[in-house]
């Protein structure tokens, strides 16, 4: 016999549970600890995020340009314009229905990129592609202007109508001043070109997006989420202040604009970031007077958060940005490949990068439900936050005079900085970890295929984007319908370049892009090149006293803090007592030792251990715990240094580093 009776039945004999009942029993078990200190999490742009939220109330679902799933979205950029559209026929052919050229003088190029000369080339790297049935993003960095001349010649001659092409052109001038450093002429001729351009693209029928406010400049130089939504804002509000000012009717204007954010795999907040731009567009949209329509929004995952090391990770780190990008109402989403920090990702990366995509939209169903995260109290109250800090941010910038201004005057780029700083130091100390980089390094990973390595890699002399030297004299100004033609004829993408030098150019402090596991992989590099030097790595004895179940955790804690270094640890086993513990020191062939027991072993015998490791020939000794009152006397008897939670990794590991090589030479030099 079924039972009829409501579910509700079964919870009608039980209290409504309250707030106030979850805190006395978190609070039981919290010990007297500090709440917020241990549950409560702030961003880098002080938000606080709560460890439990209620539902919220009156919510409205954000709403993306077209519903059902977004595009799947593959890069253009290897710099052979056959392999460039082989690999492409294939992404294609694969499930995506979205490409991205990216040229090669385009920031996002990474040292590779499309090598385009004519209208012929862009054919040849297109070839067998049907424009009609997917669609295209134009990545050009600073010679957006003229790959757009070059794109309208390529349409031209396969007879094409720009009104049956679903297109961004991704002109973005601040955006690309902002990566380079360079402003090709000052910002009221750059101001009448946009104009021009886009009443040249209206004439002859265009109904893409001609201009993107992109954020990953701001983003890989380390910007916060507010900062990053604000920069994006300010860069729109720009453009279609320009447009409007050159006599575009604010409807066009704005359907001339599509946006871009990174994805991170910071879930929340990548979400509420997402849902945040279109909130705060609409308020934009509303104080011109129009009634909000929705943006068009790429999703591009994240550069800065990609590692050389055990890049498999990267997989993962890919799957939860493009997971949170699209939950966020991404339009279309471009996957950086696993291997994008190694070097030119090959047919494997790529296609990892396309399934990811099809799993989350095939099996996953992700994009079966709109606005998945509304109600939801904790993505609801995330995105009103984001909203409140990246509008006050944007009021400053406008107040401040623009962009433009705010770049020139360097202030951006400090508030940029400072937060970077922030973030830096919780790189360093792992209070931000980098899984298979600073946290759980895998020593022996096997090696990954690239087409080709980077040439950003090692970073010394790429470390920050820069002006590039005196511009260029001005050039007669040129029409963007005479760009086309002269396109059309055979003129080089150089040569139409070249059209881009006007007077008064502009020149500001140019946003730095780096990743955050530098500084890690660039200890990793020193400990590889010491083992292809001498044959061995640079090891440490982990030196434990008593037994395991009392020394374990912390062996364990300092295992995977040295060798986040490249240095490989060794320690014995079972029970361990002084005597035994400097034998296997001996034998254990490492120049340096990190003492590892509990509390009490230090009280008894720590100060003799560290005593006995350095007499014994270590060239540095590590006490892994807070030292408390016995620090004075580890540090005198020997101790180098104290490992725990919140010390300041890179600098312990650099300091090992280079006592452990140092020592290793100064054995050969002996020998």
């Amino acid at each position: 016999m079924t039972d009829q009776r409501p579910a509700s039945f079964l919870t009608n004999d039980f209290p409504a549970a309250t707030r106030e009942d979850w805190r006395r029993r978190v609070e039981t078990v919290l010990k007297g600890a500090d709440f917020e200190r241990v549950l409560v999490g702030r961003t880098y742009d002080g938000i606080t995020i709560e460890p439990l939220y209620e539902r919220a109330a009156a919510s409205r679902p954000v709403q993306r340009e077209t519903a059902g799933a977004w595009r799947i979205a593959q890069r253009v950029d290897h710099p052979d314009l056959a392999e460039a559209n082989a690999l492409a026929l294939t992404d294609l052919a694969g499930g995506a229905d979205s490409l991205t050229l990216v040229c090669d003088r385009a920031p996002a190029a990474r040292g590779f990129g499309l090598s385009l000369g004519t209208v012929e080339d862009l054919d040849r790297a297109l070839s067998g592609v049907m424009l009609d049935l997917i669609h295209l993003r134009l990545d050009a960095g600073g010679r957006g202007r003229q790959l757009a001349a070059l794109f309208v010649a390529l349409a031209d001659k396969r007879g094409h109508a720009l009104a049956s092409l679903s297109v961004d052109l991704g002109l973005d001038p601040l955006g690309a001043m902002a990566a380079s450093g360079v402003l090709s002429t000052s910002w009221d001729i750059v101001a009448t070109r946009m104009v021009e351009t886009q009443q040249a693209l209206t004439d002859r029928g265009f109904a893409g997006r001609t201009f993107l406010a992109d954020g990953r400049p701001y983003h890989e130089a380390g910007g916060s989420e507010a900062m990053e939504l604000a920069a994006v804002l300010a860069t729109g509000v720009a453009y279609w202040r320009a447009l409007e000012a050159g006599g575009v009717p604010l409807e066009t204007g704005r359907d001339a604009l599509s946006f871009l954010l990174v994805a991170d795999s910071d879930e929340f907040l990548t979400v509420a970031k997402f849902r945040a731009l279109r909130c705060l567009w609409a308020r934009v949209e509303q104080a011109c007077g129009l009634t909000p329509r929705p943006v068009r929004l790429h999703a591009e995952t994240s550069w800065r958060t990609t590692t050389r090391r055990d890049p498999w990770v990267n997989m993962l780190r890919a799957t939860l940005s493009t997971f949170s990008a699209g939950l966020g109402g991404a339009d279309a989403i471009t996957i950086l490949p696993f291997t994008a920090a190694l070097g030119l990702p090959d047919a494997f990366a790529r296609r990892v990068a396309r399934n990811t995509h099809l799993i989350l939209l095939e099996e996953a169903h992700l994009a079966r439900v709109e606005d998945p995260a509304s109600g939801a109290g904790g993505f609801e109250a995330l995105t009103d936050a984001l909203c409140e800090k990246a509008w006050a941010i944007f009021q400053g910038i406008e107040r401040d005079g623009g962009l433009l201004e705010i770049l020139k005057t360097g202030a951006l780029q400090r508030d940029i900085a400072a937060t970077r700083a922030t973030r830096d130091k919780d790189i360093a100390t792992r209070r931000d970890p980098i899984t298979g980089t600073s946290e759980f390094p895998n020593l022996h990973e096997g090696p990954v295929a690239v087409l080709r390595p980077s040439p950003l890699w090692p970073p010394a002399a790429n470390s920050s984007r820069s002006p590039a030297g005196e511009p260029a004299a001005p050039a007669s100004p040129t029409p963007f319908s005479g760009l086309i033609a002269d396109a059309a004829a055979g003129s080089s993408l150089s040569d139409l370049a070249k059209t881009a030098n006007g007077p008064d150019p502009v020149a500001v402090a140019p946003l730095p892009s780096s990743r955050d596991a530098e500084p890690f992989e660039l200890l990793r590099d020193r400990a590889d090149a010491h083992a292809a030097k001498t044959g061995s790595p640079p090891r440490l004895f982990l030196a434990t006293l008593g037994r395991p179940a009392s020394f374990t955790a912390r062996a364990t804690f300092a295992k995977n803090l040295f060798e986040a270094g490249g240095i490989e640890t060794v320690m014995a086993d079972g029970d361990q007592t002084l005597a035994t513990l400097l034998d296997a020191f001996r034998t254990s062939g490492a120049s340096l030792a990190c003492l590892c027991a509990p509390d009490e072993a230090y009280q008894t015998d720590g100060v003799a251990a560290v005593a006995a490791l350095k007499a014994a020939g270590a060239a540095a000794i590590y006490v892994a715990g807070r030292p408390g009152d016995l620090g004075e006397s580890l540090s005198a008897a020997g101790a180098a240094g104290f490992v725990h939670l919140g010390c300041d990794v890179l600098a312990c590991l650099d300091q090992a580093l280079t006592l452990a090589l140092g020592s290793a030479d100064r054995s050969n030099a002996l020998k």
